[in-house]
């Protein structure tokens, strides 16, 4: 399966990169990571990709990194689409304090408009 995964710096983004480096390991998944800034969690490009590589080498895998320039949820569903994706794989979807799941504006832009399935990690 051949699965995109956006990464932008968040506690949960990171949480999904742990998950689909084991899934892709146990699956034979070939993982693609897209790995952007977020404002909504003061993170940049540069940081977040260090991170990045700094989990996939400390889990020993190999994964393609590919930045994202201006809105990464047009961006990822685009790529998804264009270069045939089989999942986009996303890190969100924390509850709130009345136990409803509250999506972030990225998540919810690839949720309402990807043609591709998503998987969302919380």
């Amino acid at each position: 399966m051949k699965v995109l995964l956006g990464v932008g710096g968040s506690r949960l983004s990171y949480e999904a990169l742990e998950t689909s480096i084991e899934r892709a390991r146990e699956a034979g998944d070939d993982l693609t990571v897209a790995v952007f800034g977020n404002e909504e969690v003061d993170a940049d490009d540069d940081e977040v990709e260090q991170r990045v590589r700094e989990v996939l080498d400390e889990n020993g895998f190999e994964a393609t990194i590919r930045r994202l320039d201006g809105e990464p949820g047009p961006q990822l569903v685009e790529i998804a689409q264009r270069e045939n994706y089989d999942r986009i794989v996303l890190g969100s979807g924390q509850r709130s304090t009345l136990g409803k799941i509250q999506l972030g504006s990225i998540a919810e832009f690839v949720l309402l408009n990807a043609q591709t399935p998503v998987t969302l990690v919380r």
